[in-house]
């Protein structure tokens, strides 16, 4: 992973002292899970680059880096790490830049004081959210953002692509030093899932160490702490606790927002509304085979489990992850033979050709379209209702409507950071008959909650049939 700063300051090369780098020399550390290399691709009075590169050994990481509650990519010998700015780059950051980090220059004090320009170029980084995410996180800090999406395949441009970017920040107008490196160590851990180290009452005291000036008038400073926090919700309330001076309520771990904890219960009762209405509308189906597209850990899958009409039930989702829970929760490795053959587990994509999800007579997509981008919809139209093509399809999500309702959601934001979109029940009706029409199948469609005057339940329910 190569990350290079590069400053217009006269003379350019006064970066050297800041850094406690000389540009004349590449130095090489030792940090968590491999080495960091730092050197000078150029060096003059105009323009100086600084840059650093870090190697991650990849078995080290399996072999070696033991983190409490780890995820499963650090578990294996191939993913991204070596190759993204992530948790690692801030440690890396912290170890070879420490005392510009922490506002020191023994040879020349005054630099500390001397604002610059900057040009940060970050050659990899995962970002779900693309270049909106990127500029709503960096711009209010004063930076210029631009980013290259990269192909998941270079070689097969049907694939669409990557959730990998390069980055280009530059400075709007000149800024310190250990300013720059603070966004950098705090920022870049936040669009990282898979953090490398435990997270504690320590991590959170960092986060406001380092955010101290900033952080607290950042317009997304919930987001930036929960997901620097891993969404730990008790640290993340801590955190803002300390940074707003106590004038912060709780931080639901899947909503950045405030929330009200007995609002949490509510959102707890209603996901399972919505797998109780699902079920119901699959047994009445008749149907004997059944595919749950986007079954996460496996909630409806439990349940379709003890219904023995269900012959056959194939789980599929895009997260390996989830996959692997599913499979730890359903206690998949020591079910009885014959139970187990009713079940499966597959990991793919509802906006991909899949023969997998052919010959079966129901689908639930409970909860799960509105994660999509909108411009992938017609792919995903495709895959369920021309190629899979079940006889019964049952498809939930939330009604945008019922979102005045929720006094934590700012105008125009959705329910969940992950949300590309959220419909109104008129919306969904069009989107609902436009697939009746293209596909051959008839709908009813069912409200999911308490129902309020004018703007209707929270969540709504498609329940698509082949026309006979």
């Amino acid at each position: 992973m190569l990350l290079t700063i590069k400053t217009y300051h006269h003379p350019a090369t006064d970066i050297g002292f800041l850094l406690h780098k000389h540009p004349d020399k590449v130095q090489s550390f030792s940090i968590t899970g491999g080495k960091v290399h730092v050197f000078y691709p150029e060096a003059n009075e105009d323009s100086c680059t600084v840059a650093m590169l870090m190697e991650l050994n990849s078995i080290d990481l399996v072999r070696k880096l033991k983190v409490p509650g780890s995820s499963s990519l650090l578990k294996h010998y191939i993913n991204d790490r070596p190759y993204v700015a992530s948790s690692f780059t801030s440690h890396a950051i912290a170890k070879v830049f420490s005392s510009a980090l922490n506002g020191k220059c023994a040879n020349r004090q005054d630099l500390l004081e001397t604002p610059m320009s900057f040009d940060v170029k970050i050659s990899v980084l995962k970002v779900r959210g693309g270049l909106p995410l990127l500029e709503k996180i960096f711009q209010p800090l004063g930076y210029i953002v631009s980013a290259e999406q990269h192909p998941l395949d270079e070689n097969f441009e049907e694939w669409g692509s990557s959730p990998y970017y390069t980055v280009l920040l530059q400075t709007k107008s000149t800024k310190y030093l250990k300013a720059l490196l603070t966004h950098l160590y705090v920022l870049l851990p936040v669009f990282d899932n898979e953090k490398h180290y435990w997270i504690g009452k320590n991590e959170a005291d960092k986060l406001l160490q380092r955010g101290e000036g900033w952080l607290a008038q950042h317009p997304e400073k919930e987001w930036i702490t929960r997901r620097y926090l891993k969404n730990f919700s008790s640290l993340s309330k801590y955190a803002l606790k300390k940074m707003l001076d106590d004038e912060y309520e709780v931080i639901e771990e899947d909503v950045v927002a405030l929330i009200e904890p007995e609002k949490v219960e509510k959102k707890q009762n209603l996901h399972q509304q919505r797998l109780n209405a699902a079920l119901e509308k699959l047994k009445e189906s008749k149907a004997k085979s059944v595919l749950d597209l986007g079954c996460g850990e496996g909630k409806l899958l439990r349940m379709l489990l003890k219904e023995s009409q269900f012959e056959r039930i194939l789980g599929m989702d895009v997260s390996f992850k989830s996959l692997q829970r599913a499979k730890e929760k359903l206690y998949m490795d020591n079910m009885a033979p014959r139970q187990k053959a009713r079940i499966n587990l597959i990991q793919g994509a509802l906006t991909y050709y899949d023969e997998r999800l052919k010959d079966y007579d129901a689908a639930a997509v409970i909860e799960v379209i509105e994660h999509l981008e909108l411009d992938r919809i017609p792919a995903f139209e495709k895959v369920l209702f021309e190629v899979a093509k079940p006889q019964t399809v049952v498809l939930t999500t939330p009604n945008a409507e019922y979102n005045v309702n929720y006094n934590f959601l700012q105008k125009d934001s959705f329910r969940h950071s992950d949300h590309r979109f959220e419909w109104t029940r008129a919306e969904f009706q069009d989107w609902t008959k436009h697939v009746c029409e293209t596909y051959g199948y008839s709908v009813n469609i069912f409200p999911i909650g308490e129902e309020t005057e004018r703007i209707g339940a929270p969540s709504q329910m498609a329940v698509f049939s082949i026309s006979q």
